[in-house]
């Protein structure tokens, strides 16, 4: 079932990973206990605040978010509910799209006369000069705007150099070298250039320091006077937690940000920088990146990530994506046969093929719903593209009976299948128990109907003895 989708970003998953478990503990509690009394949801919140500060989220946001998660949940609303912890799973859910920013992405702002100027500002380290070629690249190829990279960085002596190369694999222009121009002679220059030359979009990019000092901020405010730029994009790394929010908030101070890009999102940061960047400096968190990759950048969708911390999934992410990358003729021929029950080992190596570049096959599960059970069933949570090469290897070693009926494969068929593949009995043993399960999940899938899924919830989908899906069973949102 999962591979039928080939995303390439998982990150915020990763990201959140620790928190999501620890609130799922929460809710799973208040669905055993039915009916609630307002000790329980106070209970609950000292948990959910702990779990937060254990995330290393701001203390005046963990403060603010439980204040205003109590305010809705003592209430009769919850209290009387049928289904109280579902009822507090909705509050907590819409605190948390709140703190990460309001409902929906924050676009870049476009709307200037042409060229628009971007002035991408943050310290040494933080993936700025990568950021500006992936803003370009998604800015030529997805808005189909004509670009012009410069670099400011007059710091580093191989700074110049390394955006027009960055600027060249984006296939977008870059700004001539001069050497001994100081940072605002550049910034003119390219202005001129973008006028003169009908480029509708010039990306500035300035030079960091090893920490925020009153040179960078001079510097950088200079520019920005002499260019009145359109957006001053904040770029922070995700995995420096709280000192991002505190980089962050002295940039804003000193210069003024219009929006947060958050960088490393594919590490085993915490999640608080996040959760705190909104609270903390007003800015919106407008795109993340994750990798090296000119194409890892996304935008930034609280709902979704909301959805994603609670075990809600990002079933709209995962469409998405899927729309970018999928063979799409393959998927629905593949789609057909799983919905018809009829997949086999020959179609799991089809998708196997087609999701061969991924980094982290998890982060599929963190994008449905009530997946978290099943990533512990499958005993991988760090499941990568090397379970899938050895499960190709496995199959190709199958005849073309066993691939289409494994249930005859029995001990000897095993063992001849893992001589030939490399591989262990055990190794054979994990792939068709995977496989099995994935294709008892998608009979149940066509038993149910998409009607008896919204009903039920992804756990029904489970095997017996695997629970699964938001607290209480279901959609909370029913």
């Amino acid at each position: 079932m999962f591979a039928q989708w080939r995303v390439s970003f998982w990150g915020i998953t990763l990201l959140f990973e620790a928190l999501s478990g620890r609130l799922s503990g929460v809710f799973d509690g208040l669905a055993k206990r039915g009916a609630l009394s307002e000790a329980d949801v106070m209970e609950a919140m000292r948990e959910v605040r702990l779990a937060m500060l254990d995330a290393d989220v701001a203390l005046p946001v963990v403060k603010d978010f439980v204040n205003k998660v109590k305010e809705r949940a003592v209430g009769a609303e919850v209290l009387e509910s049928i289904s109280p912890g579902q009822a507090v799973a909705k509050i907590v859910n819409d605190a948390l799209i709140d703190a990460l920013g309001g409902a929906g992405a924050v676009p870049l702002n476009l709307n200037a006369t042409p060229p628009v100027l971007v002035l991408m500002v943050g310290l040494q380290g933080s993936g700025k000069t990568t950021t500006s070629g992936k803003i370009a690249l998604r800015l030529s190829t997805r808005e189909r705007k004509k670009v012009l990279l410069a670099s400011l960085d007059t710091q580093r002596p191989a700074a110049q150099l390394q955006l027009a190369q960055l600027a060249e694999q984006a296939h977008v222009a870059s700004l001539p070298i001069v050497a001994g121009q100081t940072p605002v002679e550049i910034a003119q220059r390219a202005m001129d250039v973008g006028r003169r030359e009908g480029y509708d979009v010039v990306i500035l990019d300035t030079a960091g320091r090893l920490s925020i000092d009153e040179a960078l901020m001079e510097e950088v405010r200079q520019v920005r006077a002499v260019t009145q730029p359109a957006e001053t994009l904040l770029v922070v790394d995700a995995m420096t937690g709280q000192d991002a929010v505190n980089t962050a908030k002295a940039f804003n101070d000193a210069v003024g940000v219009t929006g947060v890009v958050m960088t490393r999102m594919d590490g085993d940061a915490r999640g608080g920088a996040a959760l705190s960047m909104k609270a903390i400096t007003g800015a919106p968190i407008k795109l993340t990146g994750s990798g090296e990759k000119l194409d890892a950048l996304e935008e930034f969708h609280p709902e979704r990530v909301a959805g994603r911390i609670l075990g809600l999934g990002d079933i709209a992410g995962l469409v998405e994506k899927a729309a970018d990358t999928l063979d799409h003729e393959e998927g629905e021929r593949l789609a057909k046969k799983m919905m018809a029950g009829k997949f086999d080992l020959d179609d799991y190596a089809s998708q196997i093929k087609q999701i061969s570049k991924l980094g982290s096959i998890s982060g599929i599960v963190g994008m449905l719903p009530g997946m978290g059970k099943i990533k512990e069933a499958i005993g991988d949570k760090d499941l990568d593209t090397s379970i899938l090469k050895t499960h190709l290897a496995i199959i190709s070693s199958m005849t073309k009976g066993e691939r289409k009926a494994p249930a005859v494969i029995k001990a000897s068929r095993k063992k001849r299948i893992a001589a030939g593949s490399g591989t262990s009995v055990q190794e054979v043993n994990k792939l068709l128990k995977q496989f099995d399960m994935m294709s008892s999940m998608m009979k149940r899938f066509n038993k149910l109907g998409v009607k008896g899924l919204m009903r039920q919830g992804m756990s029904a989908l489970m095997p017996k003895g695997m629970g699964g899906g938001p607290p209480g069973g279901g959609s909370p949102f029913r």
